[in-house]
């Protein structure tokens, strides 16, 4: 175990901790209502562990090997002691797993017996990635005193609403971990997860879209049911989405999330209610994607869940701390959006140019999209391998693809804060997507991703003005780079592609093409509008 010890501070470039001498108590059963057992296992120091702080960890993907190597062990190592938990319905833990909707009663028994245990130290910190933050949330509103601060990490308190709004349902995301949990206790998961990712995509081309579980699984999976024929604003929903519990928060919270992160902008939405609640609460924003591995959440349970958990001040910061991409460097701000940003608009133009001039007199754009070869999904938002940056070269060749491009800039622009885009768009059909991509098209002619987004449209065989929502973003278009807009109708399969007929994606067997047309002209002035600060 040491060995493990020295190489994972190594990989995660952590400073030497406290102690390499653990124990590990495990399969502690822990008491539900109903008569429900969930197993837990504490890693403590060997010594002294029972008067350290606890770090608490709910987790729905077991106890052990990755999570608790890149976790668990290095908090213990560091100054707590750990009990991470496996959920109702998961390895050994009683019950049925049924995704996020057990987690506020389980997660406030937890608590209750945790505090009561002969060995606990006082004070708990909460912390945890993805499913594991998420829970934080689904109690954070009848928080036990005990309980000194929250550490949620890429994740948000309405966990799966973003991806099935009924204006762009994101589909590789939800059903690519729908899948992924109902296999992931089988023998040898780790060894088959990267052949089964790759049936897990080739699932998603099934039609109708209602039969893809049982081409990935074999067999119904009522989640991924429930994915398709319920869509954001369905009651369905409703016990899964804590977002009014944020702003009753009452301990300290430290939010961590990635430009390139599924769950950016709730994740952003949830700080901004606790700051507007006048809750004490901090937020930090790196050039991560959903998978990155780096030591942030262990620094930060260290340097700010510890403190909390002494009754001490965590080192002095400023609220909201981004990393720019571009410029490639830390900067700090009072709030989220910043202020000092103002909307500027960028207005398509003939030619395939983008200027802040008002677009002239122009014939409209043109492109064919067909749901049969789907504009693909390359890099940005997304779970899987080659999320993030990556070059667009090969996705702005397609016909299916507009550009439109500034000029060489003669000074840098900074873009921080909330991006959006006006598109006037009609379609040969009446339902449509509208899929937006900011892009920074370096001196050499490489165009990278920064954000995008995708709305859908219904009445869309009539000319009107579509706005899109893209990804939050802090980002330095360089003086000499170029700024560059993609207009397209769709990214399959981040989303769900498109039918064009107006049948639900579970249904649709029926894929129509479409004639689309981008109207640029004085009359219907597309333009995406960002949050500048032009700098020297």
């Amino acid at each position: 175990m040491n060995l493990s010890s020295h190489l994972l501070q190594h990989a995660l470039k952590l400073p030497p901790p406290l102690t390499r001498d653990l124990v590990v108590d495990r399969d502690l059963r822990v008491p539900m209502p109903h008569g429900v057992d969930l197993l837990a296992d504490r890693w403590t120091p060997r010594a002294g562990g029972e008067n350290l702080p606890t770090a608490l960890i709910r987790c729905p993907y077991g106890r052990r090997g990755v999570v608790a190597l890149g976790s668990v062990r290095p908090l213990a190592e560091r100054g707590y002691q750990v009990l991470i938990q496996s959920t109702r319905g998961g390895f050994g833990s009683g019950g049925t797993f049924d995704p996020m909707r057990q987690e506020r009663e389980d997660g406030l028994a937890t608590l209750d017996w945790l505090v009561k245990q002969p060995w606990f130290g006082g004070s708990i910190v909460l912390v945890g990635t993805s499913y594991m933050g998420y829970v934080q949330w689904a109690v954070a509103d009848r928080l036990p005193p005990e309980v000194k601060a929250m550490i949620p990490h890429m994740t948000e308190s309405a966990l799966t609403l973003e991806f099935l709004r009924k204006d762009g349902m994101s589909l590789q995301t939800p059903f690519g971990w729908g899948a992924m949990v109902a296999k992931q206790e089988r023998p040898f998961s780790m060894v088959r997860q990267p052949f089964e990712l790759k049936g897990i995509r080739r699932a998603l081309d099934t039609l109708p879209l209602a039969e893809a579980d049982v081409a990935a699984l074999g067999h119904r999976s009522q989640y991924l049911q429930d994915i398709f024929e319920h869509d954001a604003d369905d009651p369905h929903w409703a016990p899964l989405d804590h977002r009014r519990r944020v702003a009753g928060v009452t301990v300290p919270v430290s939010s961590i999330g990635g430009w390139y992160d599924i769950f950016l902008p709730g994740q952003l939405r949830d700080f901004k209610a606790l700051q507007e609640a006048g809750r004490p609460a901090r937020l930090t924003v790196g050039p991560w994607t959903h998978t990155t591995f780096d030591n942030t959440l262990v620094c930060e349970a260290v340097d700010f869940g510890l403190a909390h958990a002494r009754g001490e001040q965590p080192p002095e910061r400023a609220p909201v701390r981004l990393y720019v991409t571009g410029e490639e460097a830390w900067r700090d701000f009072a709030s989220w959006p910043p202020k000092g940003y103002e909307e500027r608009r960028f207005h398509l133009q003939p030619g395939g140019a983008l200027a802040t001039e008002p677009p002239t007199e122009s014939a409209p754009d043109t492109y064919r999209y067909d749901p049969a070869d789907p504009t693909p999904s390359v890099g940005g938002v997304a779970m899987p391998p080659g999320a993030g940056p990556v070059d667009n070269t090969a996705l702005e060749a397609r016909a299916d693809v507009l550009t439109y491009t500034t000029a060489a800039l003669e000074e840098d622009v900074e873009v921080i804060g909330e991006v959006g885009a006006e598109i006037f768009f009609r379609s040969s059909l009446p339902y449509a997507d509208v899929f937006v991509r900011l892009c920074d098209v370096d001196p050499g002619g490489r165009s990278t991703n920064v954000c995008d987004g995708l709305t859908s449209l219904t009445a869309a065989d009539a000319l009107s003005r579509a706005t899109v929502r893209l990804w939050p973003t802090a980002h330095r278009f360089k003086r000499g780079h170029r700024i560059r807009v993609q207009v397209s109708s769709g990214a399959f399969p981040r989303y769900a592609r498109n039918p064009g007929t107006g049948v639900p994606h579970a249904t649709a067997t029926t894929l129509s093409a479409a004639d689309q047309t981008v109207h640029h002209d004085p009359a219907h002035a597309s333009a995406v509008l960002l949050p500048v600060r032009a700098t020297a």
